[in-house]
């Protein structure tokens, strides 16, 4: 089944090895095959991740679009094991993201990590406040 996808004027998007940018007006893309399709939306650069949730999202990331997976494994778990260590009330939801990536299933686990980020973000906002 084709996946359609719409951007917009002057957004990105990854397929595969490539990155696309939408010219002009919007356009419709419908695509075909088994490429790592990533939004614009949904591309975190490691420069931008500045916190061990975001760094996390940026491997998952990273292991979505990566030919062989297994070669961003050993960072992904270490810091994975600093995050717990840290914070052992994000143990579910990395669960979640650890069930992912043993299914292969990294584009799920993209989202389950943007769960974390969230979760990491109200801990903080939480810590503020005290």
């Amino acid at each position: 089944m084709a996946l359609k996808v719409e951007i917009k004027p002057s957004e990105r998007i990854i397929i595969g090895d490539a990155v696309v940018t939408n010219d002009g007006s919007r356009a419709r893309l419908t695509i075909e095959g088994n490429a790592p399709i990533l939004r614009e939306k949904d591309i975190l650069r490691p420069d931008d991740a500045d916190t061990p949730s975001k760094k996390i999202y940026v491997l998952v990331q990273m292991m979505y679009l990566a030919n062989d997976p297994r070669v961003h494994h050993d960072l992904y778990f270490q810091l994975i094991r600093d995050v717990q260590k840290a914070a052992p009330s994000t143990m579910v939801q990395i669960d979640r993201i650890n069930d992912q990536i043993l299914a292969g299933s990294y584009y799920k686990a993209l989202k389950e990590a943007k769960a974390l980020i969230a979760y990491e973000k109200e801990l903080l906002d939480n810590a503020k406040c005290l």
